[in-house]
């Protein structure tokens, strides 16, 4: 009786201090594993930091090129034909959108959806001024659609100051 007392006097430390080790070696590399998975985070981050920027830059210039006042200043009509000059006008937002289409992998689905919304608001915006009475050639169209862009604030402008609040969190 006395060898086996003697012999769990050994044992029984003997166990607690390897759990104990055991313990503390998995949580030792428990935290090297954090701390190279959190390095590569922050690599990964350094390098794509500035792809979304770029992506966040290349949206910004297509909300000012689909800004009505300015687009119209850059698309003239061929005849003077509204319904023409009005498809144009269409035409280059669209193309300057699928132009860009790939920009959505790198920004937020929020901030696509307000370009999105602003691309359509803007749209909406030409083919209703075109709808006017008043409005009978290219001409006129390139008129209203200016003395409607004083009353009112573009689209693209709400949808450019969403990108710089995102862009201010994001930096």
């Amino acid at each position: 009786m006395t060898k086996f007392i003697e012999l769990l006097s050994y044992t029984i430390p003997t166990i607690v201090t390897g759990f104990v080790a055991y313990y503390f070696f998995k949580t030792y590399t428990k935290t090297e594993e954090n701390k190279i998975q959190l390095s590569i985070l922050k690599a990964n981050q350094k390098q794509a930091l500035p792809i979304k920027l770029q992506a966040y830059e290349r949206m910004t210039l297509y909300l000012e090129r689909i800004n009505p006042s300015k687009l119209i200043l850059r698309i003239n009509s061929v005849n003077n034909d509204k319904e023409a000059y009005l498809q144009s006008l269409i035409n280059t937002i669209e193309l300057e959108f699928e132009h860009n289409l790939a920009q959505q992998i790198y920004i937020s689905e929020k901030c696509w959806s307000v370009i999105i919304t602003s691309k359509n608001a803007t749209i909406h915006i030409l083919k209703k001024t075109a709808k006017l009475n008043t409005v009978s050639n290219a001409q006129e169209l390139r008129e209203a659609i200016l003395k409607k862009m004083l009353d009112i604030l573009p689209p693209s402008n709400t949808a450019l100051s969403f990108i710089k609040d995102e862009v201010k969190n994001i930096i």
